[in-house]
């Protein structure tokens, strides 16, 4: 029967929903994290009386067919990019991005890609790194003599210096946008590639128009939505019964078919 198969369709769909739910709730005080959100279409659709042909020759067209859907498909998981509550650290290299915009971040291959955590500190040669070791872009080289470093709103990075009064500066961290941040690739570790449907990253100073402000000392937490989450599992789960439901009454069914053949 032709229902087995679409219910099997339903329950595979939640399975896949409750996955991304799960993930979601596991990453839920993980620094800079975006949550995502599964979305399905439904399949191809098989025609048992195609609407505005005439059943004979001379007779009006059938006002409406009978179209029969054959199931669901997942047709999306969707990276949810928005901003995720600041939270006060007091680390001096610790910086959140408080509005739109990616760091940049050198990967070991070399390859640029671009995360939200910005935990950030320094290598042995006091490069700026991530909790990873993958280096800064642009690169960002604290003085070993350095005793504070100072970062404002626009990316400026102010060192001060032991035995000296001016605080001098050592660099500028840019950031990146994009016209199409759910296209990103998420790569795990918080990091994200650039892709064709992302579109090419666009560089720019923090605090500029379209360009969020950095905030020395804060982390951006997670954007999950405990509430939302717990409300969308429970939500998967009937849905996942009520297609298991389905799948019980078609078996009675051929049960019940099978005993009156018989």
């Amino acid at each position: 029967m032709r229902a087995l198969a679409v219910a099997a369709t339903g329950m595979s769909a939640q399975q896949l929903n409750l996955e991304v739910i799960a993930n979601n709730i596991a990453n839920l005080n993980t620094t800079g994290f975006k949550g995502a959100r599964a979305e399905f279409t439904d399949l191809l659709y098989q025609a048992e009386r195609q609407q505005g042909v005439p059943n004979q020759s001379g007779q009006e067209a059938v006002p409406e067919g009978a179209m029969l859907g054959l199931g669901v498909r997942a047709a999306a998981i969707r990276n949810l990019h928005r901003q995720g509550q600041l939270t006060n650290t007091a680390n001096q290299l610790d910086l959140a991005i408080n509005g739109r915009g990616y760091f940049q971040i050198t990967s070991p291959s070399g390859e640029i890609n671009y995360t939200r955590a910005g935990a950030f500190n320094k290598n042995a040669t006091g490069q700026l790194v991530t909790l990873e070791g993958y280096t800064v872009d642009p690169a960002i080289l604290i003085p070993p003599t350095a005793t504070e470093i100072t970062i404002n709103q626009s990316g400026q990075v102010y060192a001060k210096i032991d035995g000296q009064v001016a605080q001098q500066n050592i660099g500028t961290i840019t950031i990146a946008n994009f016209a199409n941040e759910s296209g990103l690739e998420p790569l795990g570790n918080g990091l994200y590639r650039e892709t064709p449907a992302s579109g090419a990253a666009v560089i720019g100073n923090p605090g500029d128009a379209s360009y969020g402000k950095l905030q020395q000392g804060y982390l951006e937490g997670s954007n999950v939505d405990p509430v939302k989450e717990i409300t969308s599992l429970i939500t998967a789960q009937r849905s996942f019964e009520m297609n298991s439901k389905v799948i019980q009454a078609v078996d009675e069914m051929a049960g019940t078919i099978s005993k009156g053949i018989r």
